[in-house]
Order: structure tokens, then C-alpha cells, then sequence
């Protein structure tokens, strides 16, 4: 079987897509790969660095606020849209696919419509609450159509088949006891709370965070990991130390990278973060608490809507960017303070929203689809 993935622009598209390809890989071995995605995005970067082929075809969105520099850029993008498709064609009759799966991102529109004309077969995954442009275009017309959660349904037409898959995951998250989590960082056991603003930094959400240190400080026994990201390199620190808290207190872990996060994550009874796809994914599948500061600037607001997910399952609360202020943060945090009934009830609601085994629930589908059941 050959299998090509359409997936670029965000991590949320490509890395279920990576996901998928070693499932399909790691029970049929002899299954050929091919990944086509914009040669500047991010997808070329991290689809290489996984060890699957590559063929770059030229995309750019459009952009919406004209300026003159806007206006030219989306004659480009018009020019990319219409050269395309030859070069999808051409990558389709070199690679003959059996099966074509887009998961998002500018390119997934041109290579799944070219797979619909070339009669081949075709699925897309979802794995914001809000669906992208392409994917609510492709819903209609595709062979499956697979979800990451339930509520990105309520915005989808009509479609020939819909399942609720979850979203994969690369590599299976290593789960331990919150004890034993933060034993190995050489924290106390008490009140732990994560915040990260990915791995750029978020500065509003750093300086609401230098706020609840100060306010955690004077409460004392709380522990506090934050992650302040590359943008946060040259100020944090320095935020920090005007407000007079201890960077060295036992209590604190302040790093510009978290590399541990999935330890950091076990660690946490709270975790306070951007509301991408994958990273509520793996907020979910751990089952934690969440306090969530949607990217303003996503597409379409999907963080908005992800994280709207968690909100309506009383598993996480919203705040909203540009409501964001320490003294915010600090009362949305201290409604879970001492309340262990509250961030264990949210922590299993959670864990409840997460599909577990989702890159078998994936796998099963497209066996069904293409029949190798046999």
C-alpha cells in the first residue's frame, strides 16, 4: 500500500499525521510513505527529521487585511494555488497512491481534490474542535472523515462517514504518579502548578505568571513550574527579580525550555497554557486540571474552541488573551487553591474527553476503508 499525507502550517496538523504514518508503518512494514507539505513550512523540518520522504509543493495563505504588501503577497499565493495541482499530479503518478489522508494546513485542499478527480482514496483528520478551512470544504466529498473530538461535528455538513478517532500521538506519554514526578524534579509534595506559553513564550502570559510567583510566594508551599520561552530570554528573569521573588526558592523551577515536560506535566495538579490541539491532547490523556489562555491569533480562533472543549466539561477554565492579568490569573488560581476535591473532579473530566488508543482507533478505520482486514 501506498499512503500520502497531506499535513502542514501547525504542529496540531502535522504531528497526527507523523502519528499515523508509524502506526500504518509499524503494522504493515511494507506500506510506502510520502509526506507533501510547503517546503517553508514547518512540516519539512519536522517530516524529515522523522525519517519519511518529502515532495515540497509551493503554498502561501491569503491574506486577509489588504495592504500593499498583503496584496502582492496573495498574488503569490493565487499563483501557487494554480501551479499546484500539476505538481501534486505529477507526485501522484510518480508515487501512485492508494491512498491520499490530509490533515490540515494549505496544502491539504489541492492534493486531496486532486486525489477526488484521480478517483483514488481519500481521508482527512481533524484535530482542533473548530475545523480548518479545508477539512469543512473536503468533509462533504471524502471517503472518512476522522475527528479528534466530539464538538468539531457540530460545525461539519453533511459527510459519507464521520468517527470520532481522537488524536494520535507519536509516542505514548510515560504517566507516573504525581509523588513520583516530583521526587525526580526535587520538588515537595504539595500544590503544583505548570504554566508555559510553548516553547517562543507567551509576554502577556509571563507577566500575569511573574504576578501569581510573587502572590505563591507569600502563600508559600506551592510548587511552581513555568516555562518562559525564547521571548522571555532577555525580560523574565528581570520581571522576576523587581518583584522580589526568590529565583533559587525550592519551591520554583524557572527555565526558558522545558525539556522534561511530560514529567513536569505528571507533576502538576494545575497546568496553565496555550490551547493547541495536541498539547490539550496530552493534557487529557494525562488528566489535569487546566487553566487556558487561547493564541488570539490562531486561525479562525480554533484555540478558542479547543479549549471551549474542556471548559464545557468543567475540565479547564478560559481566559481570554486580552483579559489576562496577574491579578486574574491569581483569582482563577486561587479557586483551586486548597480545593482538592475541585482539581480532582477537572482532572478526571479531563481524563474522561481523551481517546487513549487513538492512533489504533485511526489505524482500525483506514483498514476498514481500504479493506486489508484480510
Amino acid at each position: 500500500m501506498n499512503v500520502i499525507f497531506a499535513a502542514g502550517g501547525t504542529g496540531g496538523h502535522i504531528n497526527p499525521a507523523l502519528a499515523m504514518a508509524d502506526k500504518i508503518k509499524e503494522v504493515f512494514p511494507d506500506t510506502k510513505v510520502l509526506f507533501v507539505g510547503s517546503p517553508d513550512g514547518l512540516e519539512a523540518k519536522l517530516v524529515t527529521k522523522a525519517g519519511y520522504d518529502f515532495s515540497p509543493v509551493k503554498m502561501a495563505g491569503i491574506q486577509r487585511k489588504l495592504t500593499p504588501k498583503n496584496i502582492a503577497l496573495n498574488f503569490k499565493a493565487v499563483y501557487y494555488y494554480m501551479s499546484a495541482g500539476g505538481q501534486v499530479k505529477k507526485i501522484f503518478s510518480k508515487f501512485k497512491p492508494d491512498l491520499v489522508i490530509g490533515t490540515g494546513g494549505y496544502v491539504t485542499g489541492t492534493v486531496l481534490k486532486t486525489a477526488l478527480k484521480c478517483k483514488i482514496k481519500t481521508a482527512v483528520h481533524e484535530s482542533n474542535s473548530l475545523p480548518g478551512v479545508s477539512i469543512k470544504m473536503l468533509s462533504e466529498k471524502v471517503d472518512l472523515v476522522m475527528l479528534g473530538s466530539e464538538d468539531a461535528k457540530k460545525h461539519l455538513g453533511n459527510m459519507k462517514k464521520c468517527v470520532v478517532t481522537g488524536n494520535p500521538m507519536r509516542n505514548n506519554i510515560p504517566i507516573e504518579s504525581k509523588k513520583a514526578a516530583r521526587e525526580r524534579l526535587g520538588l515537595p509534595d504539595c500544590l503544583t502548578i505548570l504554566s508555559a506559553g510553548g516553547s517562543q513564550g507567551a509576554m502577556r502570559i509571563n507577566e500575569a505568571v511573574t504576578e501569581l510567583l510573587s502572590w505563591e510566594q507569600k502563600k508559600g508551599n506551592i510548587n511552581h513550574i513555568h516555562g518562559y520561552g525564547k521571548h522571555g530570554k532577555d525580560t523574565f528573569m528581570d520581571m522576576v527579580k523587581e518583584k522580589g521573588i526568590d529565583s533559587k526558592n525550592p519551591h520554583f523551577i524557572l527555565k526558558e525550555y522545558i525539556d522534561n515536560m511530560y514529567t513536569c506535566m505528571c507533576a502538576a495538579d494545575l497546568i496553565i497554557t496555550r490551547a493547541g490541539a495536541m498539547t490539550l491532547t496530552e493534557i487529557m490523556t494525562i488528566g489535569r486540571a487546566s487553566v487556558l489562555v487561547p493564541y488570539p491569533y490562531a486561525a479562525e480562533n480554533h484555540q478558542y474552541y479547543n479549549a471551549l472543549t474542556l471548559q464545557n466539561a468543567n475540565a479547564g477554565r478560559i481566559i481570554n488573551d486580552k483579559e489576562l492579568t496577574g491579578a486574574k490569573l491569581i483569582d482563577t488560581v486561587n479557586e483551586f487553591y486548597g480545593n482538592t476535591e475541585l482539581l480532582s473532579l477537572m482532572a478526571e473530566n479531563a481524563s474522561r474527553l481523551g481517546v487513549k488508543n487513538a492512533a489504533e482507533v485511526v489505524l482500525s478505520q483506514i483498514i476498514e476503508l481500504m479493506d486489508l482486514k484480510n
